[in-house]
């Protein structure tokens, strides 16, 4: 009986199988038509990089460098293959891929699905969102993806991971949105908010599409958490309403993304926190430092208030709110709930650049000095933003090590507080000390959180 009950389950299940749908509910348990929709905006990149290499590993060190000097042993130029993916979401060709796939490629060629080829170009490029739009020219409308609103993309949703993993050619894989406002997991500097899922991605899959089941993209994939250098389960994408920022402004003519600048210092609320500080639930960003031209002091907040939500939604890290901030877009006022004394307000925040101002006064140190090529800049908002500093640093920031200055331990992105025990604010200061006739220096240089003594003779 057994058996005969078994036989006819089989049976049952093949003549299903064989059936055609008869619904939208059972088209849905195939991937076909999303595929057969979404396949042909997603493209394979092959990009070309030229570096400047190294004949030996110790032309790389700064002492042994000046060993090096003679005409074999100079850098030569060596062209790497970069291999990835990409997403058009437009009929004109316009194209969205990692930065850490195209961001310094010299030649770019874009493989459609259907195998045409073109030639493509950047037109806008950011290395800490790990995005770049490109745009290729077709004589006919191509295939797109559209964009599907972040904010509408729920965990347990099932989603398609599209891309060239490992240059095998097109490749398809399944699974769900499996977290979301992830900040964890970046490729080159990319860094903030990003969509998990545990569909499988590889190398190769960077820019490649994640499609919902209605074959709108809901983020581009970026990169994976791994140790073994394969698909683990837990893969990244960056959110499409980011990418629609970047088509905006690549749009508008930017050749690099304007990300609105907050001038904040904040650290998320935790439970502990909130009982320590009174607060009745814990959630957001409680604020620790605010520079002097913030817009967020311009907006009346100050110190230890507890920022709830920017754009009309919750934000609970610092790089989930600059996520929020980016999306609302520079120019505009974004609506901010945050919580003072406990009670909770509502105020609008100017979403700006970074200022230059003070002016930088970037100065370069000529060849007579002590340093020559060493460039040095004032700091400012856009000089703590681009180099990421914190915003209470005080000193004249490295922004060009050189060729020489690069010998002492110097690297871009220091901090130099104190020359000969003179404290700086300004290049003109560093100038002054360094093309005089001192035949020694003592440097006090800030390096992230280290503080560090650099001396040195002529």
């Amino acid at each position: 009986m057994k058996t005969l009950i078994l036989i006819a389950m089989l049976v049952a299940g093949v003549a299903s199988a064989q059936q055609i749908p008869q619904s939208q509910a059972q088209v849905q348990l195939s991937f076909v038509p999303v595929v057969k929709q979404a396949a042909p905006a997603v493209v394979n990149i092959y990009a070309k990089i030229v570096r400047e290499v190294r004949q030996t590993p110790l032309q790389s060190d700064p002492f042994f460098e000046r060993f090096f000097r003679d005409p074999l042993a100079d850098p030569k130029p060596r062209v790497q293959n970069s291999l990835g993916s990409g997403v058009i979401l437009s009929t004109d060709g316009i194209v969205v891929s990692n930065y850490h796939v195209v961001g310094m490629a010299t030649d770019i060629r874009v493989v459609l699905n259907d195998r045409r080829e073109f030639s493509a170009r950047v037109l806008l490029g950011d290395e800490e969102s790990d995005l770049a739009i490109l745009k290729i020219d077709a004589p006919e409308p191509l295939p797109y993806l559209p964009l599907r609103a972040s904010d509408t993309v729920e965990v347990g949703e099932l989603a398609l991971a599209i891309g060239n993993p490992f240059g095998v050619g097109q490749t398809v894989s399944s699974g769900i949105v499996s977290g979301l406002a992830r900040s964890g997991g970046s490729a080159g500097r990319g860094r903030g908010y990003f969509i998990q899922t545990d569909a499988p991605i590889n190398p190769g899959n960077s820019g490649g599409a994640l499609v919902d089941m209605n074959g709108q993209l809901i983020g581009v994939n970026t990169s994976i958490l791994t140790r073994s250098g394969g698909s683990n389960g837990i893969g990244f994408a960056i959110p499409a309403d980011l990418v629609a920022a970047f088509v905006a402004q690549s749009q508008d003519g930017m050749t690099e993304f304007g990300r609105p600048w907050a001038g904040i210092n904040g650290q998320p609320l935790d439970s502990d926190m909130a009982a320590t500080l009174g607060f009745d639930r814990s959630g957001g960003i409680i604020i620790s430092g605010l520079h002097p031209v913030s817009p967020f002091l311009e907006a009346s907040l100050k110190v230890g208030d507890v920022i709830l939500s920017v754009g009309g939604q919750q934000v609970n890290t610092p790089s989930e709110m600059i996520y929020r901030m980016s999306v609302v877009g520079l120019g505009a006022r974004a609506d901010v709930t945050f919580n003072s004394n406990g009670v909770e307000q509502r105020t609008k925040v100017a979403l700006i650049a970074a200022p230059e101002v003070p002016t930088r006064d970037q100065t370069t140190l000529p060849r007579g000095s002590l340093l020559p090529e060493l460039t040095l800049a004032r700091i400012n908002p856009a000089v703590l933003s681009e180099l990421n500093l914190p915003l209470e640093i005080e000193g004249v920031a490295v922004m060009d090590v050189g060729r020489f200055a690069g010998r002492t331990g110097l690297r871009t992105g220091d901090v130099i507080t104190e020359l000969n025990g003179v404290p700086l604010t300004h290049p003109e200061e560093a100038l002054a000390i360094l093309a005089g006739g001192v035949r020694g220096i003592e440097m006090v240089v800030q390096r992230g959180a280290r503080r560090i003594a650099i001396r040195f003779r002529r």
